[in-house]
């Protein structure tokens, strides 16, 4: 037996944090009887969302290079999603976020469990950016990056920076909060020209080009958990 939201990630339909909200708005079923945050179910249980029965499915990864102008999201009554590049008959959802003036590598799966590992603070999965600035950064700026800053009351995680010339610097971290490293180069007074993630774990962008995507062989698989 496992809870719900888990089973629904699990099978692909959607993400736990997704599952938990449909689940909290009454839509999710099982055996016919309407469930709550927290209920547990088996795979032999019949589980439905909005009168649906929710059926397994093949397993899939893809990795895509996010262009600017789109939003991480499955839909969105203003703006064009990430959804709206990928053709796949399978039910996929992205994994973390870029926002909508960031491009660059981006995962997508059915498989609830390769999600949260990936998105889960106590797995420390880096991901990697390069970040175009508006003014030099200084030697004591990039030590506050790496050793972590306060920043909203909080302490971030320690980072690991390259610089790339004189306003391009790299910056490597597990923390996964949304706009992170924006907002840490906006607390130094720097204004962010441009954000590109180009790598998570040690699973690179390469010369994927923006807009396109493909399936995560099982090396892929592996170069995502490495450090």
């Amino acid at each position: 037996m496992d809870r719900v939201q888990k089973l629904l990630s699990n099978y692909g339909y959607i993400s736990r944090r997704k599952a938990e909200e449909i689940i909290k708005e009454g839509r999710v079923k099982v055996n016919g009887k309407v469930i709550s945050i927290g209920d547990k179910a088996s795979e032999e249980d019949k589980i439905s969302v909005d009168g649906k029965l929710v059926k397994k499915q093949e397993k899939v990864y893809i990795m895509f290079h996010k262009p600017l102008g789109c939003v991480t999201a499955l839909t969105d009554p203003q703006y064009k999603t990430v959804m709206d590049f990928i053709n796949v008959k399978e039910r996929v959802f992205p994994i973390g976020r870029l926002d909508y003036n960031s491009s660059g590598l981006l995962l997508l799966t059915n498989d609830g469990d390769f999600a949260n590992k990936v998105m889960h603070p106590r797995y420390e999965v880096n991901k990697t950016y390069m970040a175009e600035i508006n003014n030099p950064i200084s030697y004591n700026k990039i030590k506050l990056i790496e050793r972590g800053m306060r920043l909203e009351g909080e302490k971030t995680a320690p980072a690991q920076v390259k610089k790339h010339g004189l306003r391009l610097i790299e910056i490597t971290i597990h923390e996964g909060k949304n706009r992170i490293i924006r907002k840490i180069l906006e607390e130094l007074e720097f204004k962010v020209i441009s954000l590109k993630r180009i790598k998570i774990g040690n699973l690179e962008l390469g010369n994927l080009k923006p807009e396109e995507y493909r399936n995560l062989t099982e090396k892929d698989k592996e170069r995502v958990f490495e450090s």
